[in-house]
């Protein structure tokens, strides 16, 4: 669709369903302009996160240990659509402050990350930083197209991974 052209100006001719009428023409590339929003969004949260010694990655991953630990770094990686050598990345600093630590695995090739103490503690302290961060995104972008965005991107998402879009 050209940019002068707004989705409200398309109709179907008549006789004819806005199934039926001409097919939209995306113009321009989707993966920039997914990560210029990415970027936007993401220096929009990073702002709130700056003071707590976390990046919203790392908040995001610590969370996410938090909820399903312990956990196969392999499996964490799957849940979260990330590289398992991003995850590793990623994890060494979650390490080396002492809020993740490894723990041997089911048997001795594998292993497990786990939350500790001190990890469940700052998240629950940081908590409150990331709903802050969501809420003045929200407050920017509307609840309602934020609610469309995360349908939207949850669709998106299972297309990509060659599942079913959700309901």
């Amino acid at each position: 669709m050209s940019p002068s052209v707004s989705p409200s100006k398309i109709t179907p001719a008549q006789g004819q369903t806005l199934a039926q009428a001409e097919p939209i023409s995306p113009k321009g590339c989707t993966n920039f302009k997914l990560r210029q929003v990415t970027r936007l969004v993401s220096n929009h949260c990073e702002a709130q996160f700056a003071e707590s010694g976390l990046t919203t990655t790392q908040y995001a991953l610590l969370s996410h240990i938090v909820v399903l630990g312990p956990i196969q770094p392999s499996e964490l990686a799957r849940r979260m659509d990330i590289d398992l050598s991003t995850l590793s990345r990623n994890v060494q600093p979650l390490q080396a402050l002492g809020l993740v630590e490894t723990l041997p695995g089911v048997d001795a090739r594998s292993r497990q990350l786990q939350a500790t103490e001190e990890g469940h503690a700052r998240r629950k302290q940081l908590k409150a930083t990331w709903k802050r961060a969501q809420l003045s995104l929200n407050e920017r972008l509307g609840d309602e197209r934020v609610q469309r965005l995360h349908a939207l991107l949850d669709e998106c998402a299972a297309l990509m991974r060659g599942e079913a879009a959700p309901d």
